[in-house]
């Protein structure tokens, strides 16, 4: 055959295979991997360091080792015969020690860690420090160490089973997969490909995952920053972003429109008849992983708690604030961002501070420290049938305030103990308390019982939560005890809770009215119930749709995140607390259209009817940020305010696939090589025998015509 024939055959098969190749690349590459659901831990910085984790730039890649036992850590803290590894670790092992020692030990060995729900051997799972936010508190003189916990004896600590993990930073990824089937799929590829002849691992193929959740920023907030705000070719890249979020906040009584606000900043002053009560609480959690975390236990209860007290206090209370015995206001704030370092309440001080709350555009007069009258803080309720009400100072108010809480609570088989002293728990008044140490504070607070503060398995089956679902029933309807327990046991959390925002309300209605409701009604045991089932299991629920406007979308059939996150990250639970403490606490404005339902502070609502309704609303937001984004040249080690940063990253992802053995990769490149060093002998050989090869072909030259002559 001749042998221009031979070469273009081999040329028409060489072009067919690669478009075959190229066809079906997709699909090879689809084989080749398995996609792996997850969450990821990731990378936050403070003032002075850098915590969380990161995965190489391009992803970490590490060989399946399943740990069941503590002694299977040994395997990876040797000599491993072919490292890098992954280990899954389920939670009962998941420790400071055993993390500690794969830091310290075995960085060498291994690249990615999993974490695998499997909760059976669980007791306990907390990954905060014994004494949450122990820097930014109230602090021992002369000393950054806090007056408030024992930071030396774990027992007598706010948090005793916290192994400190989430301020930790690791030089690898670790990636929580909390579905069973995932957990399933990766323990058969472990025992499938990895689990016999560990000395022979190095010699065949290993299944195998690829992490990849590089985080951009590093060292601390303050580097970051100033990273950021660099302009490089006319562009600025972001590395991290401060966690912000907004506080929301709502009063009883509408306040009345201030004179004193002027264009002249020089003239804004606070009303000093004005008097308030301040009822506040925290509305965020947090964890180790990404979009994780309910805070059912170490916030959820206080949340639910205060939405409680105002539903029923609105209800205690005459409808003008001109009936009240003494004139003092209710001013309801939820705080957010306090799980890192106080960011709300330390900014709504500082603002109190510069009398800069509320804000000008809502065209009432500023709020100082000297407006307060008393601040009343709900902390966690981890056991909800004994409750300390902490204070700093001993002081007749205080004594008077804990005295009718126990003599409204017998009823409710509740026992509130006032504690004296600096031993608080870390909640928003520290903020105050730190600006002011006579400042008037109290803090309802029970000892510590939740093992899972501040994890991803605080959530409705930690708080022993059952949903009623009793969405036909009028939920702000106040109910005797006898009515209540129709729908709930009296051990129900429901009920629980219901007991305490019923003692806190009434000793507050003697307080501000001098006696209580007429009738034996109490809080509703129903409303607790919806707000615990929509931040704990869907946000698609009936509360959250009667507090939004009409024909809104509905939210989303998963609970809402309570994150204080960053800047143009979603406020989903900032948003659903404006929109519920609307609702309990607004008035409906009688015969009034949507069309004439406005401006604000009038909303036109769907409420309980579904049809649409007018209100007359308190509510608003305020800035959480720290002030130390605020001040030009902040000293970001002096611990004044809270420095915390979230870290940018491109994605968060994990597969599975077969990594090859060192020897099938080393065989692999030599063949590469072979073929190159053939490819380049049959290209010179064809080049240099071409006349042969295409004897007889046209040149380029000779195709061409000569020109036509002039």
């Amino acid at each position: 055959m001749d042998l221009r024939i031979i070469f273009l055959l081999i040329l028409q098969v060489i072009g067919f295979n690669i478009l075959l190749v190229a066809g079906q690349s997709q699909r090879i590459k689809d084989g080749m991997y398995a996609s792996i659901s997850g969450a990821s831990c990731f990378r936050r910085l403070n003032g002075t360091h850098q915590t969380g984790c990161s995965s190489s730039q391009f992803g970490s890649v590490g060989a399946l080792h399943l740990i069941q036992v503590v002694e299977d850590f040994e395997f990876l803290l040797r000599n491993p015969p072919a490292p890098p590894y992954a280990p899954m670790i389920p939670p009962h092992l998941f420790t400071r020690q055993n993390m500690l020692r794969l830091k310290n030990e075995a960085r060498q060995n291994i690249t990615v860690v999993l974490l695998i729900n499997d909760n059976e051997k669980m007791t306990q799972f907390s990954h905060e420090l014994t004494c949450p936010n122990q820097y930014s508190g109230l602090l021992l003189p002369n000393s950054k160490e806090t007056a408030t916990c024992d930071t030396q004896n774990a027992e007598n600590a706010w948090n005793p089973w916290g192994t400190g993990l989430l301020q930790e930073d690791f030089p690898f990824p670790i990636y929580y997969i909390a579905d069973e089937e995932e957990v399933y799929k990766l323990k058969s590829c472990f025992q499938k490909f990895n689990n016999f002849d560990y000395s022979g691992h190095a010699t065949r193929s290993l299944c195998a995952v690829e992490v990849t959740t590089f985080m951009s920023a590093a060292v601390n907030s303050e580097v970051c920053i100033r990273r950021s705000n660099f302009i490089n070719n006319l562009a600025r890249t972001r590395y991290c972003d401060p966690l912000e979020g907004s506080n929301v906040y709502a009063t009883m009584y509408p306040r009345n429109l201030s004179s004193s606000i002027t264009e002249e900043p020089l003239e804004i002053r606070s009303d000093p008849n004005e008097k308030f009560i301040l009822i506040s609480c925290r509305m965020d959690t947090a964890s180790m992983f990404d979009g994780l975390g309910l805070g059912a236990m170490d916030s959820l209860t206080g949340y639910v708690t205060l939405m409680s007290i105002a539903n029923t206090l609105k209800q205690y209370l005459p409808q003008n604030f001109s009936e009240l015995t003494r004139k003092l206001n209710i001013l309801f704030v939820v705080f957010n961002g306090e799980s890192y370092d106080y960011i709300g309440s330390q900014r709504f001080v500082y603002d109190l501070e510069n009398l800069d709350f509320p804000l000008p555009s809502t065209l009432t007069a500023p709020i100082s420290f000297e407006n307060i009258e008393l601040m009343i803080d709900i902390g966690v309720l981890d056991e909800i049938s004994a409750i300390n009400v902490h204070t700093v100072n001993t002081s007749a108010k205080a004594e008077s305030f804990a005295a009718e809480l126990n003599a409204q609570s017998q009823n409710f088989d509740i026992k509130f103990e006032l504690k004296v002293g600096t031993n608080i728990p870390p909640t928003s008044a520290q903020s105050f308390l730190r600006k002011n140490l006579s400042f008037p504070a109290l803090i309802l607070n029970s000892k510590p019982h939740n093992r899972y503060y501040h994890s991803i398995y605080d959530n409705a089956a930690n708080l022993n939560f059952t949903y009623g679902n009793h969405t036909e029933q009028n939920y702000t309807k106040l109910m005797s005890t006898e009515e209540a327990l129709q729908y709930f046991s009296a051990d129900s959390v429901q009920m629980k809770i219901r007991n305490v925002s019923t003692s806190v309300a009434l000793a507050l209605s003697q307080m501000l009215f001098s006696k209580g409701p007429l009738a034996k009604v109490y809080a509703s045991p129903v409303l607790v119930d919806e707000l615990l089932h929509c931040f704990l299991q869907s946000a698609d629920c009936r509360l959250f749709k009667d507090a939004s406007p009409v024909n809104s979308l509905p939210g989303l059939p998963f609970p809402p995140s309570r994150y204080i996150s960053v800047a143009g990250s979603p406020q989903d639970s900032s948003g659903w607390t404006y929109r519920v403490l609307g609702l309990l606490l607004s008035t409906e404005v009688a015969d009034s259209g949507e069309e004439k339902c406005g401006p604000l502070p009038l909303q036109w609502i769907t409420g309980q009817k579904g049809a649409g309704e007018c209100r007359l609303t308190t509510q608003n937001y305020t800035h959480a940020l720290s002030p130390a984004f605020l001040i030009d040249d902040y000293d970001w080690k002096s611990g004044q305010y809270s420095t915390w940063t979230e870290s940018t990253w491109g994605g968060l992802k994990a597969r599975m696939f077969l990594r090859p053995s060192r020897v099938h990769e080393i065989v692999t490149l030599s063949i590469g090589i072979v073929v190159l060093i053939i490819s380049f002998c049959l290209v010179y050989i064809i080049s240099s025998r071409s006349e042969v090869l295409f004897e007889g072909a046209t040149t380029s030259s000779d195709a061409l015509t000569a020109p036509t002559a002039c």
